[in-house]
């Protein structure tokens, strides 16, 4: 017998509000312990994988995040099949019982809830060994835990004899007499967990719920990934639970009586009664007795109250009588029509106009002249970095960051900002001809304060930002007949990179890459405003060509990095890195190019395809894109640098994503965290939300600057 354990995470636990609220529900929650529901229960079921079993977890996408992250946590690995939206739990459970007839046919299916608590895992180990036998045989085991005392919040189930017995009917949670009368007569509480051959579960929905099984076999995708996505085909599952689909209507159903402490900690009184659900600090008189919950950096005290949960989050509070605990979710009703964000868990966004407005101010009063003054040499070359002090420390000069300093600043007077912007790209650029302009047209990488060359190679990428910025100051009047032969005498260098095979090569340790690409398509859209219809459109259409062959994935409609010399995909993981902000950016991009080409249909599309799979890498607790996924869309590195924050708000932007559903605010608030409040800005944040205590690169100020323009033109101040 070979026992697959499905960790069903539905629900949102709203009578434990506020600690559980949509975005952050119950079974991800540290309510008796520790760890969280979630995790006891990885911990609890994942002994039962041997043997050739595997840990699979069913989701909604928006916790996928909480999935992996506290997975990895306990270093453990599963499947999880991510449902694009909840249809209740027997397409659930259908998604997992297919995936694991396609491992092991006969694979038996133990389905089992996130959210409960069993603290004897040994005994709950030990009854599932017990009725898997019978599983094997065909039959679906469900666990009926022998009540402690009569509970309105359970359901009930009626056996038709002591020991292993057929169900002789299923009963909903009952008042308090009737459930004294079914506690006399021997009924079992209802746990909701249950065992059964995957074959026999999809049969049995075959015969009673047909629509769920046709719509779970055309979702789920025979591909290989440790987090796998089912497709919109799921959305015609109709929402049904297994107990009507099935349970109810089988003739296989039996019921394994069994007695280890059990609760699904349904309400507070619940989460009392297991004995260890405080948290934080409470400082009570003698006497009082409470369930007391605070959230970090607040104090509960208590003078003469007793039988109450207290529940402080950061921004509600809960006090109720804990026999009354069932009455939350009518509150929850009611907050959720007076103040839906505090209902939901999510603090409420200001409007993108509001926060455009402080955005706007940050940069023309603070980032702006911070950087016009201490951000640039005597000699007009400009700083790599600056601390928290004002100070750059790097003794060298990159070329990407001279060219996209000049671009940045030659925009900002393009915007009215009154500063001397048009000394800075001057000086600037000037500086760059002298020190990094190589014999044949193009840029060297890298060279010391003093001029002294330290890198001399010419990649690609710098090649774009030297045209970008060139591109900028003739738009804005800075030397454009000098700074257009520039552009010129670069445009002819870049002959040397050309690729047999199309587009251009690129320096170091993957020579054909995308990234490179999608910034000299922005350079070449920057020159065609200047000069339309002439060569920098044909090279413009050459890199969304190669683009539409190569890069974006067909199927997936998402944007890898790396490639080999065919324009296939790379070999190995380098060739499975999709990252969510390129995503967000070649969206942006193609939608650019795609309207100066009279909005062609295919450039729509595939920026909307791009966008979307950017949204795969937000992480909704943090509100901010990561860095990092597979070519599953599974997450490979949750870190969260700045820029990616940027170029979702571009593409929110200039997809019209922005008021009706809020995307384009909620990407702003994610950037705006990330920025303090005299000039400078935190690059690098952790998975666990803490930002990596460095100097502000300056970098990054080109993609600030970038989203700052497009939130003026996309607003009507462009």
């Amino acid at each position: 017998m070979v026992v697959f354990p499905v960790i069903l995470c539905g629900g949102a636990g709203t009578r434990l509000w506020p600690a559980s609220r949509p975005n952050s529900p119950k079974q991800f929650l540290d309510l008796v312990g520790e760890l969280s529901l979630f995790q006891e229960t990885a911990r609890r079921v994942a002994p039962l994988t041997t043997g050739g079993g595997r840990l699979i977890v069913v989701a909604g996408e928006s916790h996928r995040d909480a999935i992996v992250q506290q997975l990895a946590a306990l270093s453990m690995e599963a499947t999880v099949l991510l449902e694009p939206e909840g249809r209740d739990s027997a397409a659930a459970m259908a998604a997992a019982a297919l995936w694991i007839s396609r491992q092991t046919p006969e694979g038996i299916a133990l389905f089992v809830a996130s959210d409960h608590h069993i603290p004897d895992a040994e005994a709950f180990r030990r009854s599932v060994m017990t009725g898997a036998p019978a599983a094997a045989r065909g039959e679906i085991v469900t666990f009926g835990v022998r009540p402690t005392g009569p509970s309105s919040a359970y359901g009930y189930i009626e056996p038709e004899s002591d020991g292993l017995a057929k169900v002789r009917r299923f009963v909903e949670k009952p008042g308090r007499e009737q459930a004294e009368a079914y506690v006399r007569d021997g009924f079992l509480w209802n746990s909701g967990n249950f065992m059964v051959r995957a074959d026999v579960l999809l049969g049995e929905l075959e015969a009673f719920a047909p629509d769920v099984a046709a719509a779970v076999a055309g979702a789920l995708p025979d591909t290989a990934g440790d987090v796998v996505r089912l497709s919109d085909a799921f959305l015609h599952s109709p929402r049904i639970s297994i107990d009507y689909a099935v349970m109810e209507r089988s003739g296989r159903v039996s019921v394994l009586p069994v007695d280890f402490r059990w609760s699904d900690l349904g309400a507070w009184d619940a989460v009392a009664s297991a004995g260890s659900g405080d948290k934080g600090v409470w400082i009570g008189a003698k006497g009082d007795t409470c369930l007391v919950r605070a959230a970090e950096g607040i104090v509960v005290a208590t003078a003469g109250v007793k039988d109450l949960a207290i529940i402080v989050e950061s921004d509600a509070v809960l006090v109720c009588s804990l026999d009354r605990a069932q009455e939350v979710k009518a509150l929850v009703d009611r907050i959720r029509q007076t103040s839906p964000a505090h209902a939901e868990g999510r603090s409420p966004v200001a409007t993108l106009e509001e926060q455009a407005r402080a955005f706007d101010s940050w940069m023309r009063l603070a980032a702006l002249p911070l950087w016009a003054a201490l951000g640039v040499d005597e000699d007009g070359g400009f700083r790599e970095a600056l601390d928290d002090r004002g100070v750059c420390a790097s003794a060298f000069r990159r070329a990407r960051v001279q060219a996209r300093q000049a671009w940045v600043f030659s925009v900002a007077g393009e915007a009215g900002w009154p500063g001397p912007w048009r000394r800075l790209v001057s000086e600037g650029l000037n500086r760059f001809e002298a020190t990094n302009r190589r014999p044949d047209g193009l840029y060297r990488t890298r060279v010391s304060t003093g001029g002294e060359t330290l890198d001399d190679t010419a990649s690609l990428y710098d090649q774009a930002f030297a045209l970008l910025a060139f591109a900028a100051a003739t738009q804005a009047g800075v030397e454009a007949g000098r700074m257009t032969a520039r552009a010129q005498a670069l445009r002819e260098g870049l002959a040397t990179l050309a690729h047999p095979a199309g587009g251009w090569r690129e320096d170091g340790g993957h020579p054909y890459q995308a990234n490179a690409h999608m910034h000299l398509l922005e350079a070449c859209l920057a020159w065609e405003v200047l000069e339309p219809g002439g060569v920098w459109t044909a090279v413009a259409d050459e890199i969304v060509g190669l683009a539409r062959r190569h890069f974006i994935d067909a199927e997936g409609g998402f944007l890898r990095e790396f490639f080999e010399a065919d324009w296939s995909p790379a070999a190995g993981e380098a060739g499975r890195l999709v990252e969510p902000g390129h995503q967000f950016e070649w969206a942006w991009l193609l939608t650019r190019w795609g309207r100066a080409r009279a909005d062609d249909p295919w450039a729509t599309e595939t920026a909307r395809r791009l966008y979307e799979a950017g949204l795969r890498g937000v992480d909704g607790s943090r509100g901010v894109a990561i860095d990092e996924l597979d070519d599953g869309l599974a997450v490979r590195s949750a870190r969260a640098r700045l820029w990616p924050q940027t170029e979702r708000l571009k593409a929110a932007l200039i997809l019209g994503e922005g008021a009706p559903d809020g995307h384009a605010a909620e990407a702003l608030k994610g950037l705006r965290t990330y920025l303090e409040p005299f000039g400078l800005w935190r690059d690098k944040q952790d998975a666990d939300g803490r930002f990596v205590d460095e100097a502000a690169p300056a970098s990054s100020l080109y993609h600030i600057v970038a989203a700052w323009v497009q939130l003026r033109e996309s607003m009507g101040n462009g």
